[in-house]
């Protein structure tokens, strides 16, 4: 029996705002704003091997494979439904690195509502994050319904509230006669050629991830191959727009040397409000973006959890990860992942300092997402010869070598971004090089294994079933 109907209600700007929900945060701007002018630089680039590349190829899957599970859906349909699992698998053990970081954010956003020294207080980040942490997986255990009440009201609390007042405070800077910590020269634009100096670049693909997401919901528009392409073009003009003069007001107003990657953003809301003497305004503004960025959390939590539940269903992993509460949300799933990001969240604990707690993190997170970007790229090239007739709506221009061009330049990004992430930056006190790397590897392991144990396990089994015992 067929699936049945859906009712298109996506337009061109509502797919688009899933985009931009997804990937815009002011969150991620201080990363860039440590690289100064060259940041333009390095954002151009950033682009062209990546955002341009992922954007395209979530096009063209999105509208010739319409099906559930996105990325699951469009890498089964490539390489089987194992990579299909280890691409949806990399999607959710990804965000155990990743929701420390936010949470750091929120736990750091939330101290300058209280005393902003805690912002900096191993202690009081790690308490804080762990309550709101299994506060909303507990809000996620009520199903998907809350799940998306909860986030729409962080898109506009947690994104882009947010992002127009980093935007509007530092123009407000600049325009008041304040100097800009960056003077601008020719010789700025240039970056550093340094190894060391261009580690933070293997985290500007965390400033992109999620562009892929209009392309899970083709089955949602009316006309996906007009409206699918135009949103994701819509909501990359409004990220770029927002990351690269968000990251460059941010290093207007801060001197590099202060930028937090933890509390960057709410240094600069209180340096701004401080000259403008609206002090008070702080808190009540810490407060909004603490609450937006919970909001904006907990849908994250249940999302990729349930794609994997997806996969046990089907029979690829246990299937007890599969079962669901009356709510129909994978508990067991939500509960593992609780504990793994509560290991994580202690990280900050054990290392030098909060910023570098926080880049191990998203780097971890990058290595990691990383995967899943590669095995897209590389399913959209080979689908073009495995399912040439498959009607696609859109298709990348200039037919198979258009097509190699695309999916090769979004290999390199990730190739380069992979390599770049075991590079300690220069800009943070990582201790010793080799213990960097190790632990690095090590995390990266471990959230990337999983598949291959099942996998083993599961051929283990089907071995044992299919010997006959003597009588």
């Amino acid at each position: 029996m067929s699936a049945p109907a859906r009712t298109a209600r996506l337009g061109v700007l509502a797919l688009a705002m899933i985009n931009v929900a997804s990937i815009v945060s002011a969150r991620n701007l201080p990363v860039m704003a440590e690289y100064g002018w060259s940041m333009l630089v390095l954002f151009a680039l950033s682009i062209a091997v990546f955002l341009v590349p992922v954007s395209m190829a979530a096009a063209e899957l999105g509208t010739a494979f319409p099906r559930d599970g996105g990325v699951y859906a469009w890498v089964k349909e490539a390489f089987g439904g194992r990579t299909g699992f280890l691409a949806v698998w990399c999607d959710y053990a990804e965000n155990v690195a990743w929701f420390p970081t936010v949470l750091s954010f929120i736990a750091a956003s939330l101290a300058y509502a209280i005393d902003p020294a805690l912002a900096t207080d191993k202690t009081y980040l790690v308490v804080v994050m762990l309550v709101f942490f299994w506060g909303t997986t507990a809000a996620a255990l009520l199903g998907v319904r809350t799940s998306s009440t909860i986030g729409a009201v962080g898109t506009v609390a947690g994104s882009i509230l947010p992002a127009l007042l980093v935007v509007g405070l530092g123009a407000a800077f600049l325009l008041r006669g304040d100097a800009s910590q960056i003077p601008f020269s020719a010789g700025a634009l240039v970056p550093e050629v340094q190894l060391d100096d261009l580690a933070f670049l293997g985290g500007v693909i965390l400033l992109f991830t999620g562009m892929e997401m209009a392309g899970f919901h083709a089955r949602d528009t009316r006309d996906p191959g007009r409206t699918v392409p135009r949103a994701i073009a819509l909501a990359v003009a409004i990220t770029v727009t927002f990351s690269v003069l968000g990251s460059l007001f941010m290093a207007f107003v801060l001197p590099q040397q202060e930028i937090s990657l933890v509390s960057g953003t709410m240094e600069l809301f209180s340096r701004v409000l401080e000259t403008f003497s609206a002090g008070w305004l702080l808190a009540p503004l810490a407060l909004v973006v603490a609450i937006g960025g919970i909001a904006h959390l907990t849908p994250w939590i249940l999302g990729p959890a349930t794609g994997v539940a997806v996969v046990a269903r089907e029979g690829l992993a246990p299937s007890r990860l599969g079962r669901v509460n009356r709510n129909d949300v994978p508990v067991a799933l939500l509960v593992v992942q609780g504990v793994a990001g509560s290991v994580f969240a202690l990280l900050f604990v054990v290392v030098p300092s909060v910023s570098t707690s926080y880049w191990m993190l998203s780097a971890v997170t990058a290595q990691v997402i990383v995967a899943m970007y590669a095995l897209v790229f590389a399913s959209v090239i080979r689908l073009r010869y495995t399912r040439p007739e498959v009607l696609r709506p859109y298709r990348i221009p200039g037919g198979l070598p258009g097509v190699w061009l695309v999916g090769g330049l979004g290999l390199l990004g990730c190739g380069v971004s992979f390599f770049l992430g075991f590079v300690p930056p220069s800009q943070l006190a990582t201790g010793d090089t080799a213990g960097y790397v190790l632990l690095l590897a090590l995390a990266t392991l471990v959230l990337s294994l999983p598949p291959f144990v099942f996998a083993f396990l599961t051929r283990r089994r089907t071995r044992a079933d299919a010997v006959v015992p003597a009588r």
